[in-house]
């Protein structure tokens, strides 16, 4: 055999080598793989680094690839050893994936993978967990029948965003006269009891009086229920926990909210005067109620989107049969409860306002969870069958307007998202939408009233 004939042979046998791999199913939508990398492999590897750097390295007292091999395995071992290790992880990871035909989805989980190590003598084994692409078939996606509600914007709902603005401006002025009265804000020492026993407390709590959440505990009648209490009286209510409450201990069980106020104070609208438009940016009243509606009317397109998108929704988690985990995993319920929180985060909420709208989502009652990961599934497929992509820029302008809801710069907002893998929701999240409104664009849209 000629010497280019040996090249070539020993380039295919290194390009077609194939791992040993074990597939364990460990349920719907979840596989672990065991791989292996043999030690002839590593020396091959180990081998051919040390040769080609041996060419390249400059070493003081010898010339351009002259150096003694054994003083480059010496001064370069640590370095080569972990190049290598990663390019034999990389290469046997991704062939595990692609000869198995592993859809994958997120990110691996690797076991120990501190103990990952290029071995000193035999092989190189690990094993890593991964979420992969249910089988299942996709319903007719053309001509659907979608409803597209009819909304206007008229002068009373101008008039509430102006309260609403009046109100963001205001004043708190205490109140001495009277007890407790629906829209009022208080500072009171706050206990939530269950059996008897304290289970959270918070002295000096600022509470509007409205219907809300204390302690996680849903409270819709809270101006009925501290009606007339003054500064100086307690008042007790009691509610249920709900089932899927973050708190295990509290779920279902009977729980009293202990309630001692201390003081009363009441929201004194903002004067639309003078300085209040200047404040604002506005030449006068009539600019910026244009501006308010303008604002309205951009949200109303947006929610009406958003509805449209929900009926796509409905209809494929409707046709769509998938067989998903018995109980989720805590990874795939913290990737739902993420993409709550960007989804909340997208529509304008403040990030902590979203990060606490999805804490119910840990309770053991997940159905919503679950219809999320199921839809999570369906519109992966839909937006891969679509062939739909979302820029670098796209995602970018998503970024800097989520950024400036937090007032927050949106490169530093671009890296805490990159940290704790919301960006990659993010991006996730807005090819679905792309690919959601591919679909309508096939659909049968029939505009109805907007209380249809």
């Amino acid at each position: 055999m000629a010497d280019g004939e040996a090249t070539a042979a020993v380039a295919e046998t290194e390009e077609t080598f194939v791992y040993p791999v074990k597939i364990e199913d460990l349920g719907p939508g979840e596989k672990k793989v065991s791989v292996e990398i043999p030690r002839e492999q590593i020396d091959k590897k180990l081998a051919k680094e040390f040769k080609d750097l041996r060419q390249k390295a400059t070493i003081p007292g010898f010339r351009a690839g002259h150096a003694p091999q054994k003083l480059i395995e010496k001064r370069f071992s640590q370095d080569v050893k972990e190049q290598v290790r990663s390019q034999l992880i990389s290469e046997s990871y991704q062939q595990a994936l692609e000869k198995n035909s592993l859809q994958v989805i997120g990110e691996p989980k690797f076991e120990n993978p501190e103990s990952i190590k290029l071995p000193d003598e035999g092989a190189l084994s690990y094993t890593f967990e991964v979420e992969v692409q249910p089988d299942f078939q996709l319903p007719e996606l053309t001509g659907l029948k979608i409803r597209k509600p009819k909304i206007t914007i008229d002068e009373t709902n101008v008039d509430q965003a102006m309260d609403n603005l009046r109100t963001q401006q205001g004043t708190l002025t205490p109140v001495e006269d009277r007890g407790i009265e629906s829209g009022d804000y208080i500072n009171a020492d706050v206990h939530v009891k269950i059996g008897g026993e304290v289970v959270q407390h918070q002295h000096g709590a600022q509470l509007v009086v409205r219907p809300g959440r204390i302690g996680g505990l849903q409270v819709d009648d809270l101006d009925t229920q501290l009606a007339g209490l003054k500064p100086g009286e307690e008042r007790t209510i009691a509610v249920k926990a709900p089932e899927d409450h973050a708190e295990e201990a509290w779920r279902g069980k009977d729980a009293q909210i202990e309630i001692a106020l201390k003081d009363i104070k009441k929201m004194e609208l903002a004067e639309v005067n003078a300085a209040f438009l200047a404040d604002l940016g506005f030449a006068d009243e009539k600019e910026l109620r244009d501006a308010l509606r303008e604002q309205m009317e951009l949200k109303v397109q947006e929610d009406v989107q958003r509805l449209m998108r929900d009926q796509v929704n409905k209809y494929l988690l409707e046709n769509v049969n998938i067989d998903l985990p018995a109980k989720l995993s805590d990874r795939q319920a913290d990737r739902v409860i993420s993409r709550r929180s960007v989804d909340l985060m997208m529509r304008g909420m403040q990030a902590n306002e979203a990060a606490a709208n999805v804490e119910r989502l840990r309770g053991p009652a997940r159905e919503e969870a679950a219809r999320e990961l199921k839809l999570f599934f369906i519109l992966q497929k839909v937006a891969t069958q679509q062939n739909v992509d979302v820029s670098e820029a796209e995602l970018n302008g998503r970024i800097a307007m989520i950024a400036a809801q937090n007032e927050q710069r949106p490169e530093k907002l671009k890296q805490e998202m990159a940290g704790d893998g919301s960006l990659s929701v993010l991006y996730v999240q807005m090819r679905e939408q792309r690919a959601i409104d591919k679909i309508l664009e096939t659909a049968q849209i029939e505009e109805v009233a907007a209380e249809a």
